[in-house]
């Protein structure tokens, strides 16, 4: 039976790639992409399947709870996959209002909207996508399971975590049938480059500065981003109601030696001496409230989905490296216009 599924978000990196993996898997079904084309939300990003007669693009603000109501009451979905958020801690740090108006509000206006439709469509499903950062931060051992007990420690995590527990209590309260999933670092293709690894290939391809924080010490776990829309596609439609799974790539890897793989494999793809890139890392104060390290146990993904990674993070980093470098005038373009101001702001180019 033919499906009718809103995705929230899918113009941005992680939404994108899930759009373009749904069209694909699921011909059958119907996808409208809803997105407020923030500087992160890119059209181009799925450009390939614009003209697919399966898919239609909305653009709007989840913020908007009229909107939101009037969308939901017209096209009745039969399924929501809720990706879009503000995403960037730094950014949070600056202005955490924004990140509780979408993290937060946003989602209880979809909520909302999702009560209603379960009333007349018992086979609703309302599958919120969200991150490992709502556990906070772990010591030199362990991993953070479905049970680990939240403690948000950034303004963006905060909003996350409560964007989850209003999630849960839908589920409790109305009985609205939900699907939580907490991911680890997601890097890919299509990323925008504020991030670590998109903005670090683009850095050392112009020999500008790579700035690390502190000493370069804190951990994350790094996900391909294929593999994570592999993920939601499987919970989706497989995972258990009311239950959450945690994605990761089991790929733990501390800032400044990722940073060390990234230059060697662009002094390699550039043709330049080997260290010559490293010679752009410089130490920077230390972001406020950054976790030591996040580490993501998808065994119960694993063992109830059959979900595993396919690439290793070399490999992926591989692949990521090659089609930054083959697709420089998407760069160009996404680094211009309103990302230009943040990136001088932050990183002191052009000033």
């Amino acid at each position: 039976m033919s499906r009718k599924i809103l995705i929230t978000g899918g113009a941005g990196f992680i939404g994108s790639h899930f759009v373009r993996r749904f069209i694909t898997e699921h011909p059958g079904d119907t996808i409208v992409n809803l997105d407020k084309l923030t500087y992160a939300g890119n059209l181009e990003n799925l450009k390939d399947i614009d003209h697919n007669k399966n898919y239609r693009f909305v653009h709007g603000d989840i913020t908007d709870a009229a909107f939101i109501s009037k969308l939901f009451a017209e096209e009745k979905f039969d399924g929501v996959v809720h990706l879009a958020a503000e995403s960037h801690v730094d950014r949070s740090i600056t202005n955490p209002l924004e990140f509780v108006m979408t993290n937060v509000i946003g989602t209880v206006n979809l909520l909302n909207a999702a009560k209603e439709l379960y009333k007349t469509n018992p086979d609703f499903i309302f599958y919120h996508v969200s991150t490992d950062e709502v556990y906070g931060t772990l010591g030199d051992s362990g991993k953070f399971t479905e049970s680990t007990s939240y403690s948000p420690n950034s303004p963006y995590s905060a909003s996350k975590a409560s964007s989850d527990h209003f999630v849960r209590a839908y589920h409790e309260t109305y009985g609205l049938p939900v699907k939580i999933s907490n991911c680890s670092n997601n890097y890919g293709s299509h990323h925008f480059p504020e991030k670590l690894i998109p903005l670090f290939i683009n850095n050392i391809k112009n020999n500008r500065p790579l700035p690390v924080y502190g000493k370069g010490e804190n951990v994350r776990d790094w996900l391909f981003v294929e593999d994570h829309a592999k993920a939601i596609d499987l919970i989706f439609h497989e995972g258990k109601v009311g239950e959450t799974y945690n994605i990761g790539g089991n790929n733990e890897w501390k800032n400044l030696d990722l940073v060390k793989l990234l230059c060697g494999i662009m002094d390699r793809k550039l043709g330049r001496s080997s260290g010559e890139s490293e010679k752009l890392i410089s130490y920077v104060t230390d972001r406020a409230g950054h976790d030591f390290r996040y580490a993501i146990d998808s065994g119960k993904l694993m063992q109830e989905l059959g979900w595993k990674p396919s690439v290793t993070f070399e490999e992926g980093l591989e692949k990521t490296v090659d089609w930054y470098l083959e697709n420089s005038e998407w760069l160009e373009h996404v680094t211009s216009g309103a990302y230009k101001d943040y990136y001088q702001e932050m990183y002191g180019e052009g000033k």
